[in-house]
């Protein structure tokens, strides 16, 4: 009997192009699955050649979901790489710049990406279980929050950095422009409407999933529970931060693991490749490369907002600290693996940006004048890290001495959750597919759902080339009749 394929293609509400691949036995049980992802997007490589101070800019268009995110960590890599560092104003102000937009993007998976597979329901019907499906059953007062909140901080981002999407504003050693008087009140005043609406998704979480008993079974389910270690950036207190600090690595029993600055992660992270797919596997390169399997003599780590939390020994506000606690609390102390948690960790750092948002804002440095810092010294080498929405991020950069790139090495969110994303979707896939079991498409949704919770951006993430692309070319006549099919597989398909 020959081995049978399910394949989910594409996988949906995710940014990028990926397919799943699930391998029966024939049996009828699961053999192996794989996320394949069929693009590449070259990013390491075309930016070498190109002038150090166009990274902030150029990176930032690997993606337009979060370009925020690498226009700082490439930012951050030239503070390094110029060896500058900048005024208290301009670390204050893009640190705010950073929460602003942490808060819009969680907003945008919790409500658009996420949340209907709760609100509407795994097993609805797809033309149901979208954002539209989603505001018909919330109603439209909630969909005008969402909105409001969305349209705020796009205006916000604007304002301090230059664009609603690609912004222009972080330079080696600061930021092009600071904030007036008048832009601070503003930024405070939606602040402090964010973080209402923060609590507002909080409190919508607690009832409509909270509240539903085959919901927390679900989530607390082992079909979507995976031990793993988990890093996280945290300050000199341990809590959580965004945007600065040390990333702590904690193991599945929740002991630290590693605790190192961003310039030594080549000392702590390595990365694995498959002939199957565009995307690299980091993995701890203390505990090694083992394969996609957990626990503790596993390398496999996880970087998500549920990873963040459990790396870390609290939030440094103090609404997000509430909430921080009674998650926990509710679900068994730290740390938790429960995959579909993160929904609710995500939820948490959308209430802990909207504190520090509003923090930074009243801050008395926020306005001041002297928001750069000029380098001076000759680049040669520097690595920028923040807390991407989806998982730690890291820029490397090496030069010559005209500071023209020779070198460019990117971890995304994304790339660290690579191999764990394949395992969770493999232990969804055994626990629901068995032998006689009719598959269903609510049913491969479910399976969806473990991928869906690490918010994956694969456009982003795609940076390496040890495959084949897939690809079908059909020749048709002008009456549209098939003369000739070619078909070049992929490496996993020809394995």
């Amino acid at each position: 009997m020959t081995t049978q394929r399910i394949s989910i293609d594409p996988i949906t509400r995710l940014e990028g192009h990926g397919k799943i691949d699930i391998f029966l036995t024939p049996k009828g049980d699961v053999a192996e699955t794989y996320l394949q992802i069929p693009e590449l997007r070259g990013f390491e490589r075309f930016c070498v050649g190109r002038l150090a101070e166009d990274m902030p800019n150029l990176t930032s268009r690997i993606c337009g979901v979060c370009p925020e995110a690498h226009h700082m960590a490439a930012t951050k890599a030239l503070d390094a790489l110029f060896h500058v560092d900048p005024p208290p104003t301009a670390r204050k102000l893009r640190e705010l710049f950073y929460c602003i937009f942490f808060a819009t993007d969680h907003t945008t998976h919790f409500y658009a990406l996420g949340g209907p597979d709760f609100v509407i329901g795994p097993e609805a019907p797809p033309a149901e279980r979208n954002i539209l499906g989603l505001i018909q059953k919330v109603g439209l007062d909630i969909a005008g929050k969402v909105l409001k909140m969305r349209r705020d901080g796009h205006h916000l981002i604007e304002m301090i950095g230059g664009r609603k999407v690609h912004p222009n504003w972080g330079l080696p050693g600061g930021v092009s422009r600071g904030i007036t008087e008048e832009q601070r009140r503003e930024i405070e005043a939606l602040g402090r409407d964010a973080v209402e609406f923060a609590q507002f998704s909080l409190g919508l979480f607690n009832d409509v999933v909270l509240g539903n008993p085959e919901y927390v079974q679900l989530i607390t389910s082992d079909a979507y529970t995976q031990r793993t270690y988990n890093m996280g950036t945290v300050d000199a207190h341990n809590r959580v931060n965004f945007y600065d600090g040390q990333v702590r690595v904690v193991g599945p029993d929740g002991r630290e693991h590693a605790k190192y600055d961003a310039g030594h992660y080549r000392d702590f992270v390595a990365e694995h490749v498959e002939p199957w797919s565009y995307l690299k596997f980091p993995f701890l390169k203390k505990v090694g490369w083992k394969g996609f399997v957990d626990g503790p003599d596993s390398g496999l780590y996880k970087a998500t907002p549920l990873s963040r939390l459990n790396a870390a020994d609290g939030m440094a506000t103090p609404l997000a600290q509430k909430q921080y606690e009674r998650m926990f609390d509710t679900l068994g102390g730290k740390p938790v693996h429960h995959t579909l948690a993160t929904h609710w960790a995500r939820l948490v750092e959308l209430l802990y940006a909207a504190e520090r948002w509003v923090e930074l804002a009243v801050d008395p440095e926020i306005t001041g004048p002297d928001y750069r810092a000029l380098p001076t010294a000759t680049p040669d080498e520097g690595v920028g890290c923040v807390e991407a929405p989806r998982g730690t991020l890291t820029h490397h950069y090496w030069t010559d001495e005209r500071g023209v790139l020779t070198r460019v090495n990117l971890i995304v969110g994304t790339t660290n959750n690579y191999a764990p994303i394949n395992l969770s979707i493999k232990e969804a896939a055994k626990a629901l597919i068995h032998r006689g079991t009719t598959v269903t498409e609510g049913l491969l949704n479910r399976i969806e759902m473990a991928f869906r919770a690490y918010d994956p951006c694969f456009g982003c993430a795609t940076h390496y080339l040890p495959g084949r692309m897939p690809i079908e070319v059909v020749i048709r006549s002008a009456d549209g009749q098939v003369l000739q099919v070619l078909r070049r597989e992929s490496q996993q398909d020809r394995a």
